[in-house]
């Protein structure tokens, strides 16, 4: 799709700001839109920043909005479509209602019709929306769905037009938050047509379960601020070290003895994960479920003899553990039961298999490894023993017709890995990384500027630099660039639990939703304030403990428990 560079002021009728931001978008151009006034002074006490009033986030590519606005009537508003329909899409339509109306109650009826139009007195009024679905809906998303979507809201009424039922959500996001409340209190959209569809299609949110559980209830709290925020990925790194809190049904003593205790309360059911997973798909949402080998996997040897490679000091075993033990057939032969079941538990194509901070010392010490290193010719170089166990896991994977993701060591270390295999770049120095990784022709995808896990002093403002981000900053061809297929906020979870994540997350990981969805000429931090802080105050009248941090300020309708 061509796109031209323009910034358009139209002093026709209507006084109108248009954007296209395919190639060039200077953001401060749509401070004319309707927003708050920002008062300062050396003796004011207005807040630093005053949210705007009506604008959307992330911002769309192309958005073209007027001054005139139309009333909406709460009474008579509905959601309505005139072409495919499924249980998400309707699921959706009352979701958004109660959005729009927090005070009413849904009538959780909608209609295939085509009036959308109304028109009372001088003021025109939009009774309905209405959604085109071009496509019949997927079950499921993917990394290839179309998530791109038109949304027009004129004297003729709403109409929100997408191939693909994803599309519509976004859509239906974007539509919930044009609307606002006027000076009056009255409910009220501007006129607006708006073209959209995400920069990068792989927009993720890591979270940590396996340093402190997390309950369900939390996930998808946190699930519907990916949702507000257009991400589609939730990584869930769910198993670690520490504890293993997933309920196998292969080997049920795998939580019972590697969960926190006492384990029933800190473990995820069968039924959990379906809940989870079919919560983020009405979303719109992909659930990548992590189970990170050989290092990080202390809690699987609790229940399962020998997958842990015992360590040896002064020739003897010393009674601690390493990474798993790649040199027994038993292992693998554990490995693809337990990813058996995973794959048939998570519907995604993708699992991502870690491989992450690998200690080799142990394996060092032990005299089997050694002898299975002679044995295969690796002489001293551990990487290779990393290598043959990945490559192992690998061909397990392929064989279950499944989809795989790394972190950048198993690339760094050599490792022979398939040319379809994501690697997901974590470390400092990764503008060099995506240069090396993609020059060697495998997707990647970036979370290294975006550990939101650490607490920064918030009087600089940390999200002014998590938004000037450019993942496609780094040296290389255009065709190299585009083996870039977005990236992921990280939550890890040393310090992190259902009493803070949503606090720490939001509207923090907003800036990276942003920085994923829109386009690369959005970088102004000082536009994007009033726009961030009117997100921040959406998600709090939603339910959200969203913290503030773009400064002293205030929300029209304050966080209450």
């Amino acid at each position: 799709m061509a796109h031209c560079k323009v910034i358009a002021y139209c002093l026709l009728m209507a006084y109108c700001v248009v954007i296209n931001a395919g190639l060039s978008v200077r953001e401060e151009d749509i401070s004319s839109v309707p927003q708050k006034t920002n008062s300062l002074g050396a003796k004011s006490f207005h807040p630093v920043v005053e949210g705007s009033s009506g604008q959307p986030w992330p911002l769309p590519q192309q958005m073209q909005t007027q001054l005139k606005t139309m009333d909406i009537n709460p009474g008579k508003f509905q959601f309505h479509y005139d072409m495919y329909s499924c249980p998400i899409l309707v699921n959706a339509f009352e979701r958004y209602y109660n959005f729009l109306f927090p005070t009413l109650k849904s009538k959780s009826k909608f209609y295939q019709t085509k009036e959308h139009r109304g028109n009372f007195g001088d003021q025109p009024q939009l009774i309905a929306l209405t959604v085109s679905v071009t496509e019949k809906c997927d079950d499921y998303p993917s990394l290839k769905s179309n998530e791109t979507y038109v949304l027009t809201i004129d004297d003729k009424g709403g109409k929100l037009k997408t191939s693909s039922v994803w599309g519509a959500l976004r859509g239906l996001e974007t539509f919930s938050q044009l609307v606002y409340e006027n000076s009056l209190g009255q409910l009220v959209v501007n006129q607006t047509q708006i073209t959209d569809w995400p920069r990068f299609n792989y927009r993720g949110i890591l979270v940590d379960t396996g340093r402190h559980f997390i309950a369900k209830s939390v996930l998808l709290k946190n699930l519907d601020a990916m949702a507000y925020n257009k991400f589609n990925v939730f990584h869930w790194h769910i198993v670690d070290d520490q504890s293993f809190p997933y309920q196998s049904e292969t080997f049920p003593n795998m939580h019972v003895k590697g969960a926190f205790k006492p384990p029933y309360r800190h473990s995820y059911t069968q039924e959990d994960i379906r809940s989870i997973i079919e919560y983020a798909t009405e979303r719109g949402i992909r659930v990548v479920a992590e189970f990170d080998t050989p290092g990080h996997s202390q809690s699987w040897g609790l229940s399962q003899p020998d997958l842990l490679t015992p360590c040896y000091s002064g020739g003897k075993p010393d009674g601690t553990y390493g990474p798993i033990n790649p040199i027994l057939n038993s292992t693998y032969d554990f490995l693809r039961k337990f990813f058996t079941e995973i794959v048939n538990v998570f519907p995604d194509h993708y699992v991502h298999l870690g491989g992450d901070e690998v200690n080799f010392k142990c394996w060092e010490s032990n005299p089997d490894v050694s002898a299975f290193m002679k044995k295969m010719g690796f002489g001293t170089d551990y990487r290779k023993l990393e290598s043959y166990y990945i490559q192992q896991l690998l061909g397990i994977m392929q064989d279950l017709k499944a989809g795989y993701i790394v972190w950048q060591e198993v690339f760094d270390n050599g490792v022979k890995i398939a040319s379809d295999t994501l690697v997901h770049v974590w470390k400092g120095g990764y503008t060099d990384e995506l240069g090396s990784v993609t020059k060697a022709g495998y997707n990647a995808i970036l979370s290294s500027p975006w550990y939101l896990n650490y607490v920064a002093d918030p009087n600089n403002q940390p999200w002014r630099d998590d938004y000037k981000v450019e993942p496609l900053n780094f040296p290389g061809t255009q065709q190299q660039k585009d083996l870039v297929l977005g990236g992921e906020a990280c939550m890890w979870g040393e310090y992190v639990d259902g009493t803070n994540l949503i606090q720490r997350l939001w509207p923090m990981a907003s800036v990276v939703g942003e920085r994923l969805w829109s386009a690369s000429s959005v970088t102004d931090p000082d536009a994007a304030a009033p726009r961030l802080a009117e997100q921040r105050c959406r998600m709090v009248r939603r339910g959200l403990q969203a913290e503030p941090v773009t400064g002293p300020g205030h929300c029209d309708y304050e966080y209450s428990p």
